[in-house]
């Protein structure tokens, strides 16, 4: 699903023009990225968890150069479920 198909669903199912809804949905994901920058998880209950994982370091292939790279320590950002999510999917 896409953002454009989550922005139609929303207005269609609560009637809010489409626009306002585009305006929200953006808003949320501008706030959780602004958020997972500045080092603050996101707890949304009943839905999931915005985090970030710290990758260690680690040595990895090139196999074009045949050469080992060290690729630094790195934080990612993660998608954690709730449990009621998590049981609604099986």
């Amino acid at each position: 699903m896409t953002k454009a198909e989550i922005v139609n669903e929303i207005s269609r199912s609560t009637g809010v023009d489409r626009a306002s809804v585009l305006t929200v949905v953006e808003s949320f994901m501008e706030i959780v990225k602004d958020s997972l920058a500045n080092g603050d998880n996101v707890y949304l209950r009943g839905f999931g968890s915005f985090i970030i994982k710290t990758r260690a370091e680690k040595i990895a292939r090139n196999i074009t150069k045949n050469e080992s790279v060290v690729v630094p320590e790195h934080k990612i950002p993660a998608f954690k479920p709730s449990n009621a999510f998590r049981d609604m999917l099986g």
